[in-house]
């Protein structure tokens, strides 16, 4: 298990390194359950345990991803909840099904550059599609490094993300 989190006690290491393998037997147990060959991958990033379930077979954990990712949204929360149980604390786990939110994270970076270009050239906000939190949480760190605004707007499942033009010191 690597990390690539910088300044992170021992104690704090270890209980991610603890919600990873909380979160690893729940989802082997998920996988024997619904006879599903797969590997679990376990990392500690951004200061979160990360937990990737990985196939050899390409589309193999369809299924567990769903929809546009709904199952694996759903999936997210079950194996929180696990941890939470076990630990009695509120886990932030990633989960990864298939390299699913690896691509979709690339998808996003690409569509946030893009509307970040256009609101420079416009100088007006933009609003964007409804996204789930993973999505808009891609989409605010794009338009953060680009020195842009952004703000999350309206209700699930219909919030979305304005990026709007850098505030002006005038």
């Amino acid at each position: 298990m690597s990390t690539d989190t910088v300044d992170q006690g021992p104690d704090r290491t270890s209980r991610l390194e603890e919600e990873g393998e909380i979160a690893a037997d729940y989802l082997e147990e998920l996988l024997d359950i619904a006879d599903l060959d797969g590997d679990i991958d376990l990392d500690i990033r951004h200061d979160r345990a990360a937990v990737e379930v990985v196939a050899d077979e390409e589309g193999s954990l369809s299924a567990l991803v769903g929809r546009d990712g709904e199952v694996l949204e759903a999936l997210q929360e079950l194996t929180r909840l696990a941890v939470q149980a076990k630990t009695g604390e509120r886990s932030r786990l990633m989960l990864d099904v298939g390299g699913f939110r690896a691509a979709r994270r690339q998808e996003l970076t690409v569509l946030a550059e893009e509307t970040v270009a256009q609101v420079k050239e416009s100088g007006e906000e933009i609003e964007m599609s409804p996204l789930n939190a993973f999505e808009r949480k891609v989409v605010h760190d794009v338009v953060a490094a680009s020195g842009l605004l952004s703000d999350s707007r309206g209700v699930e499942p219909e919030r979305y993300v304005v990026v709007q033009p850098a505030a002006s010191d005038d």
